[in-house]
């Protein structure tokens, strides 16, 4: 981890972001009408793996070095693929390849964004906060 001010608050909520995705990815799909399994609605929740993977990716390379992103890289695989086999156990959600191919590329995206621009942003929120509010 980065040498942050406040280590616990970021792992603290380094572990309710993934919950929250967890608990989202588990819950029924209550939006998704039985006529919204059209292509739109494939193209939408191919959209939501890939946004909300890059945010995770994102959120992670912001609190530690650049050496651990292969790390967090392998880990979110994991995670994606966990919550995959999850949905596979339940009779209201379905497991697809499509849905791990959308969450790899969100993973890759938020990579290159790290590295070419974001990669420890918490420092900088940190300083900002520090400096803006004391």
């Amino acid at each position: 981890m980065l040498q942050l001010q406040y280590p616990g608050r970021w792992k603290l909520a380094g572990v309710f972001l993934p919950l929250i995705v967890l608990g989202a990815a588990l819950a029924p799909a209550f939006w998704a009408l039985p006529d919204d399994s059209g292509p739109d609605w494939i193209e939408l929740d191919k959209l939501l793996h890939g946004i909300t993977f890059a945010v995770l990716a994102l959120w992670y390379t912001g609190q530690y070095a650049r050496g651990s992103y292969w790390l967090i890289a392998l880990g979110l695989i994991v995670y994606g693929a966990l919550i995959e086999v999850f949905q596979s156990w339940l009779p209201y959600r379905t497991a697809e390849s499509g849905d791990m191919t959308a969450d790899v590329v969100g993973i890759v995206f938020g990579m290159v964004i790290a590295l070419l621009a974001t990669g420890g942003w918490s420092l900088r929120a940190e300083e900002w906060l520090i400096n803006r509010f004391g």
